[in-house]
Parts: structure tokens; sequence; C-alpha cells
């Protein structure tokens, strides 16, 4: 029996190779997303945290140098959030064009191993007939020697 040799072998693993490869840029974006979606939601926090703060020094007394400098931290902290949301649009932009790009790696992969499977198929068939014809060899030889 023949070994099945694809002569396309190296495009299909590249093809793969290139398909996986996209799969991890993919993951790196959403991981750059969720680290942008994460210290937004730690600097909501902080501003949060601060306005309690001043809400709290406001009952108790406090200089108006202290509040501020509460209050430039808390418009710091807003023009922080400002751009992380921008960096959050960014990464999303990110994450959506690696997933385009995956999803081409993916079709390309697809479309050559189809043609691989289907030169395997035919290459099963020849194979087939090949035995077939041999067994069928074997047979008229037996039969010519059995009736000489």
């Amino acid at each position: 029996m023949l070994k099945f040799n694809y002569a396309f072998q190296k495009v299909v693993d590249l093809k793969t190779s290139e398909k996986n490869h996209a799969e991890m840029h993919l993951s790196s974006a959403i991981g750059r997303l969720q680290a942008e979606e994460q210290t937004l939601t730690q600097l909501s926090s902080d501003k949060d945290l601060m306005v309690d703060a001043i809400q709290d020094q406001s009952v108790n007394s406090v200089s108006a140098s202290q509040l501020q400098q509460m209050q430039d931290y808390i418009h710091y902290i807003d023009q922080c959030i400002l751009q992380k949301r921008q960096d959050i649009q960014t990464a999303q932009v990110k994450v959506e064009e690696k997933k385009e790009h995956l999803t081409t790696k993916m079709l390309d992969e697809k479309v050559w191993l189809q043609a691989r499977g289907k030169a395997l198929e035919s290459f099963q068939k020849e194979e087939l007939l090949r035995e077939q014809n041999e067994l069928d060899e074997m047979a008229t030889v037996r039969f010519a020697s059995r009736a000489h």
C-alpha cells in the first residue's frame, strides 16, 4: 500500500501556522482591551473614592487649599478617564481588525484543507482501484492455471 503524500502539504502547514498566529494576535488584542477596561474601572473607582472623601471633608473642617487639591485630582482623574475611553475605542478597533484577519486566515486554511481532503480521497480511490486490479489479475492467473 502506498503512502499518501500531498504535494502542497507545506502550503497547508503554512496556512495553519498563519491561522495560529492570527489567533495569538487576537488573543493579545483582547488581553490589551481587557487591561484598558480594567484600568478605566480602577480610575472610576478612584474618582468615586475622592468624591466621597470631599463630601466627608465638607462636613469636617478642611482648608480651602486641601479642597482645591482634591478637586484638581478629580479633574486629573476625569482627564485620565477620557483618555482611557479613547484607548478602549482604539483597542476595540484593533480587536475587530484581528477578528477579521483571523476569519480570513481560517478561510484560507479551510480551502487548503478541503483541497488536501479531495486529493486524499482521490488517492484512496486510485489505491482501491489498483488493489482491485491486482486482485482481479491474481484471480485470472489462478483461473488460467487451473484450466490447464
